[in-house]
């Protein structure tokens, strides 16, 4: 088991999980993170972390979407390890229906 972000995070990017991961397994992206999928440790305390909800274990039905995405964008994205505030207007798209199709951008973040 791994845990993956999901597509809740998408135009909020909140970083609270960031901060608290123990092994920085957080790749970013301009509008989302991703967990690399084979750092992370599946120990879990980034998930009550996300305000946003966005981060499920990958044994969660219907996620492989997410785990493929997860595994594609931590390989090309740089690793981020700090916390910084969430992108402007996080709070008017969390919980939209539909972000990937609408907003995600494979470009990359900043990184540290």
């Amino acid at each position: 088991m791994t845990y993956i972000v999901t597509d809740n995070c998408i135009r909020c990017k909140y970083t609270d999980c960031v901060e608290v991961c123990p092994v920085d397994c957080f790749y970013e992206g301009e509008n989302f993170l991703v967990i690399h999928p084979d750092e992370c440790i599946d120990c879990g305390v980034c998930e009550p972390e996300c305000p946003a909800e966005a981060i499920k274990p990958d044994t969660e039905p219907g996620l492989e979407k997410w785990l493929e995405i997860n595994t594609k964008y931590a390989a090309e994205w740089p690793n981020i390890t700090v916390k910084r505030e969430p992108l402007e207007d996080a709070e008017k798209y969390d919980g939209e229906e539909g972000k990937l199709e609408k907003y995600f951008s494979s470009n990359p973040g900043q990184g540290d």
